[in-house]
């Protein structure tokens, strides 16, 4: 649901980076599950700033406690989550381990993250064969098919990824 950053001010506020497509409804799950063990999180109030929530929390009083928070991930229980209605939205938890699969069939990887970098989602895959991984574009252009069911993606990678796999031409080949 977000990450906990950094402190801000000295009565114990944070800054708190949303994953809800409204920043403020990180609120609405009431208290969060964190990825520290026994750590649960309530947030008392949130406000909205240029890129961040910054919010206070339940027994979050001075500076020096909501440092120690600075990496905290949230996490809200999966049956508080609304129902996707739309084809084309998906939770990233439903695509991790989805395998990723070529027009033919052939197996590239499987799906291991759904990182986002600021440009949109991508894909994380990591090889059947190698712990190597690689990014493709979550776009339908590169992913024309999710299904969830078959537990697996289509991936057509784009050009540039294509080049990165062609062998090299050797010399003697040239014209």
């Amino acid at each position: 649901m977000g990450r906990i950053g950094a402190a801000h001010g000295i009565k114990g506020e944070v800054r708190v980076q949303s994953y809800t497509e409204d920043p403020l409804a990180i609120m609405d799950y009431g208290p969060l599950e964190t990825n520290r063990a026994g750590l649960v999180i309530e947030i008392l109030e949130a406000r909205t700033t240029t890129n961040v929530l910054v919010a206070r929390l339940k027994g979050v009083a001075d500076r020096n406690a909501a440092e120690r928070l600075n990496g905290v991930e949230l996490y809200a229980d999966r049956d508080l989550l609304p129902e996707i209605e739309d084809e084309d939205d998906f939770y990233h938890a439903d695509l991790i381990g989805l395998a990723a699969r070529l027009e033919d069939g052939t197996v590239m990887g499987q799906i291991v993250a759904v990182p986002n970098f600021g440009a949109g989602d991508l894909l994380e895959l990591r090889g059947p064969d190698s712990g190597e991984t690689r990014f493709i574009p979550f776009t339908r252009l590169a992913v024309p098919e999710v299904n969830l069911a078959g537990g697996y993606v289509v991936v057509v990678p784009p050009v540039e990824i294509e080049a990165e796999d062609a062998p090299e031409a050797d010399e003697d080949d040239a014209p």
